[in-house]
């Protein structure tokens, strides 16, 4: 597949603005692969800024590191009028996965859906075959350019401006103004399945989402199959999918009636300002009058902005299919325990500088209270060639250096650290870590996205971590098998997972806010002593810093 990277003049809410597109498309263009298939995309670069796409969000890169796409942990930007070849193999995964820039703010509107069917003569593990899939992939949008949005942040130290809209398949909908004209429409026949691959490539927001008088199922999330359970509401934050089946069946009394798909944030504490408002999209039954006005109109309920309960009670519902065709490979023994402790904080105001953030400081954002420095030259590059003085070094603390009440009363010094610092890890060892919120700036819940594998989610729960009595509770027979996972507003979640992918691994925030302030770290992993378990040679066509 070729996939040019150009600047597209877009229309939305009677703002028209020039915004880097694949193959002049928005949202991008859809993939469409099966399990086992090597995927080979070249992106060429065809505007003025540094570009790299995250080719698989969710793909386990086996070997593949240099298909990644973060810039400057895996590759060095692909810059203007120079082309990179992504190459890579689709192991043990099936399901939706997405696309999407992994430069700055950049992904704002450079991203696309990834459906990864099942190797052929394998059926789908439901009870019914879906007529048809749709992906429905939500994301924001920007009046203005999201690059001088983040970079006036970060000059200021101030929480960025909010986007303008929300949007679904890349239109706002009818709720907003100047916008009934964009709104996505899907036509559906009464009695068929049809299998909704819901993706969350926002910026910045946890959405909540729901059909109005339709009950989904969910069967898969992150590429993995899920035992199914049924909802009238889905939580999706930015970096996960999640496959719902629906069936049509429209009101008895009123068949042409137009039912609005809305979502909205999951807002836990943020500073600041963030978008409140409501995407809409309109599910309505064929054939059905033109106009929406002209029909009776369904809307669904959503949980309040802060519905922290549902959010842990939707979590909570997620397991592994753990049977003999989707085993959970869950590590029951664990060869190395981390407890990072995320959250947001600040910094000093530089001298003879007037600083917008909490008490005239600047706003940031770090795990451990390391607020991560990115590197000028790739990181992948670096290990690879055993040349790493002055790129990174290797002393990520496995624990907060200076413990406290995480999820109380906040320290009186809130500033972080800085570095670029990460953990090695050997082939093939056993992983557990415990991401713990904190409330230093207020108890919000950090989407955090591993990239390079899979892991389990073993445990979860309120306040702070305890050692001595939460692990008899963890979930080790079919815990749900993520590659992003919200850590809990106010509290921690378990995860654990084999780090049998050699290469250098970004974990991060998937609030791009959050990422550009440094809530982000590495995980870097040693070859095997196989040939199968050690890091491919970088490709001829690799990008240079």
């Amino acid at each position: 597949m070729s996939a040019p990277v150009t600047m597209q003049n877009v229309t939305r809410l009677c703002t028209t603005r020039a915004i880097p597109t694949v193959n002049g498309m928005f949202p991008g263009p859809k993939i469409v692969t099966r399990e086992g298939d090597r995927v080979v995309v070249k992106v060429v670069n065809n505007v003025k800024d540094n570009v790299t796409i995250h080719c698989r969000h969710g793909v386990r890169q086996l070997r593949t590191g240099w298909s990644d796409g973060p810039a400057y942990v895996t590759q060095c930007p692909i810059r203007t009028g120079q082309s990179f070849v992504y190459n890579f193999t689709i192991t043990g995964q099936r399901g939706t996965l997405f696309w999407h820039a992994h430069v700055s703010w950049m992904r704002a509107t450079l991203y696309g859906p990834i459906v990864i069917l099942p190797k052929r003569g394998v059926p789908f593990p439901f009870p019914v075959k879906p007529y048809k899939d749709i992906p429905i992939i939500f994301g924001e949008w920007f009046n203005a350019d999201p690059e001088a949005i983040i970079a006036q942040a970060l000059k200021t130290g101030a929480g960025p401006n909010i986007s303008d809209a929300f949007t679904i398949n890349g239109l706002p909908g009818p709720l907003y103004n100047c916008s009934s004209k964009d709104t996505f429409k899907l036509k559906v026949q009464p009695g068929k399945w049809y299998l909704f691959r819901l993706i969350n490539a926002a910026l910045n927001d946890e959405l909540f989402f729901s059909i109005a008088n339709h009950t989904l199922t969910v069967v898969d999330v992150d590429a993995a199959y899920v035992k199914p359970f049924h909802t009238d509401i889905v939580l999706i934050t930015p970096g996960q999918t999640t496959n719902v089946l629906l069936r049509a069946e429209p009101d008895a009394g009123c068949p042409a009636a137009t039912h609005l798909m809305l979502a909205r944030p999951y807002g836990t504490g943020q500073p600041g300002t963030f978008d409140n408002t409501t995407v809409a999209a309109v599910l309505e039954y064929a054939p059905a009058p033109g106009h929406i006005k002209s029909l009776p109109l369904f809307r669904p309920s959503l949980p309040a902005l802060n519905d922290t309960a549902f959010a842990s009670n939707f979590s909570a519902k997620l397991r592994s299919m753990a049977n003999p065709d989707y085993p959970a490979n869950v590590p029951r023994a664990v060869d190395r325990s981390f407890f990072f402790a995320v959250g947001l904080g600040t910094n000093p105001c530089p001298a003879n500088k007037t600083c917008q953030g909490p008490n005239g400081s600047m706003f940031t954002a770090s795990m451990n209270n390391v607020s991560f420095d990115m590197p000028t030259t790739a990181l992948l590059q670096a290990h690879y060639s055993n040349n790493v003085a002055g790129v990174y070094t290797t002393d990520f603390p496995v624990a907060p250096l200076e413990p406290f009440n995480y999820t109380g009363t906040p320290p009186n010094n809130t500033n972080v650290s800085n570095g670029t610092k990460v953990v090695v890890l050997q082939y093939n060892t056993s992983v557990e870590v415990v991401l713990q919120g904190t409330s230093i700036l207020g108890v919000e819940s950090h989407p955090l996205h591993l990239h390079g594998f899979d892991f389990f989610v073993v445990g979860q729960g309120f306040g702070n971590y305890d050692p001595d009595k939460d692990p008899a509770k963890f979930n080790l027979v079919d815990p749900v098998q993520r590659n992003t996972v919200g850590v809990p507003a106010g509290g921690w979640v378990a995860i654990r997972f084999f780090a049998d992918n050699p290469g250098v691994w970004f974990m991060h925030c998937h609030l791009e806010v959050h990422t550009s302030w440094g809530l982000k770290m590495a995980w870097v992993v040693n070859d095997g002593p196989l040939p199968e378990q050690k890091l491919m040679p970088p490709p001829a066509d690799l990008p240079v810093c």
